[in-house]
């Protein structure tokens, strides 16, 4: 077995191993409680504007119901106007919250649907109906943990959005050459 003063060694060895473990950690998380202070004061450009100039009601019939639905449900991503829940104050929420929206818009902009051509727009309702139909929108980390509950979309108002895309497609349709339907990327 071991002597008294090896033990005493071994002993001193562990304590000074799980103070100077202890000091490392503590760092870490100084340094990390730091940065993270630090970066709040960085903020992102919010996604607000009033200009309504290539709006999709603009061109589109949008009853008040469907209006209000889109607005609840699909315009904080697909829209020039977010209205900002409270913990996009925090960084680095606000960066992902920039990033999700910024590619929501990629994808889909109502506050600019207008201003494509008419192959995009048709396109786009195409678009719409199927994300809709098939329940990939609104996206599932939009309304988890009940943070947007009044996005959840009931299958009636899927098919209110589905059957307004659809009547939409049938009045470019009726209205203009079909060549100039035929989305080309």
């Amino acid at each position: 077995l071991l002597k008294q003063s090896e033990v005493r060694i071994l002993n001193n060895l562990y304590m000074q191993i799980k103070t100077t473990t202890l000091q490392n950690v503590f760092r870490i998380l100084l340094v990390f409680v730091v940065v993270l202070v630090l970066i709040q004061f960085i903020k992102v450009e919010k996604n607000e504007s009033s200009d309504l100039s290539y709006e999709i009601s603009n061109n589109y019939p949008v009853s008040n119901e469907l209006s209000q639905l889109l607005k609840v449900s699909c315009y904080d991503c697909h829209s020039n106007n977010t209205l900002y829940p409270w913990y996009s104050k925090i960084q680095p929420v606000a960066w992902w919250l920039d990033h999700h929206v910024q590619d929501g818009k990629k994808h889909l902009n109502f506050s600019e649907f207008t201003k494509s051509r008419i192959a995009v727009q048709n396109h786009k309702f195409e678009e719409i109906i199927e994300m809709v139909e098939d329940k990939e929108m609104p996206l599932p980390s939009y309304t988890y943990v009940g943070l947007h509950p009044e996005a959840n979309l009931t299958d009636k108002q899927r098919e209110l959005i589905v059957d307004w895309g659809k009547n939409q497609m049938s009045y470019l349709k009726a209205n203009f050459p079909e060549d100039s339907l035929v989305f080309r990327r």
